[in-house]
């Protein structure tokens, strides 16, 4: 199993709208692409220097490949819009994790 995490750190003064856009539009359209099994979002719990809210999205794939379709044909559509929205008010970075074990 692969975990495609999205980490983002969201000012406040967008905070409120974009956390609705994530959890009403964004992440439902990414699982709509049919790539990923499911999504988990959680809160990061330590404050930025920077300031703003950060969040961590991981989306559950089951495969590298699946992955890399994933990056070739919905990642810039999509992630076009919260540039779009959200531009210099959010600052967000990927990871991509490989599930060797579950305890």
């Amino acid at each position: 199993m692969i975990i495609y995490n999205v980490t983002t750190n969201i000012h406040e003064s967008v905070h409120d709208q974009w956390l609705s856009w994530m959890q009403q539009k964004h992440i439902p359209e990414i699982l709509a692409t049919g790539k990923f099994s499911s999504a988990r979002m959680v809160k990061v719990l330590i404050e930025e220097e920077m300031g703003g809210t950060t969040y961590s999205v991981q989306y559950t794939t089951d495969s590298k490949e699946t992955l890399e379709k994933y990056y070739q044909e919905d990642q810039s559509r999509l992630q076009a819009e919260a540039f779009q929205l959200f531009a210099d008010k959010m600052l967000s970075f990927r990871t991509e994790l490989e599930l060797i074990s579950e305890h």
